[in-house]
């Protein structure tokens, strides 16, 4: 994918930091917390906090993780969409998730495959790395992820070992072992990679 087309994504992604945004300042009103508390306990600032809220800033991934926690949820409750297909979900229409702040290069873009919500297993996304993107440093987390790569080649780091993935290959590991990745190649990578229980 080339930058012009990550640009396209602008408006969904809009859309996209205004319900994360709706569903936090939900979430901290129905356990009645401030601001201030809520941000404590992710460890970020209540600015910042007011500014996600009101869908002016695009969180990283580690940060939604740390306030999700801090409200007692997982990511994919934040990004809950009743008017979303519960069986099939046809091409160019899934929504998708960006990141800054695991930008390097043009950026990465989640792309989600399944439903996401209450009583869901299995978080199943499209992991869409430019060339340069990176997972932002080795993440630790509850369960067991699995992965295939499209298109594209990519490295995974799993604690202190490193492999070269192409288009073909996959892998499996527990995620409580730290891991990240990056796209080393010269194409936009595409991994499609499987989760549980959800976490994103």
């Amino acid at each position: 994918m080339t930058l012009p087309e990550f640009k396209k994504l602008d408006s969904e992604l809009r859309q996209t930091l205004s319900h994360v945004g709706t569903s936090l300042r939900a979430r901290r009103r129905q356990m009645e917390l401030t601001l201030d508390e809520v941000a404590t306990r992710a460890g970020c600032s209540e600015s910042m906090l007011c500014k996600i809220e009101k869908g002016r800033v695009n969180p990283s991934i580690t940060l939604l993780r740390r306030l999700a926690g801090a409200l007692s949820i997982n990511i994919a409750a934040l990004f809950e969409d009743s008017t979303a297909p519960d069986i099939v979900q046809r091409a160019g229409e899934r929504p998708r998730l960006n990141d800054n702040a695991l930008k390097r290069g043009d950026g990465i873009v989640l792309e989600r495959v399944g439903p996401h919500g209450p009583g869901i297993m299995l978080e199943t996304d499209i992991h869409i790395i430019a060339v340069g993107g990176a997972s932002d440093g080795l993440i630790t987390h509850e369960g067991e992820e699995v992965g295939y790569v499209l298109e594209g080649v990519v490295e995974l780091i799993v604690e202190d070992r490193t492999w070269r993935l192409e288009a073909g290959d996959s892998f499996h590991f527990r995620s409580e072992r730290p891991h990240g990745y990056r796209n080393v190649g010269d194409v936009t990578a595409r991994i499609f990679w499987v989760n549980t229980p959800p976490t994103f």
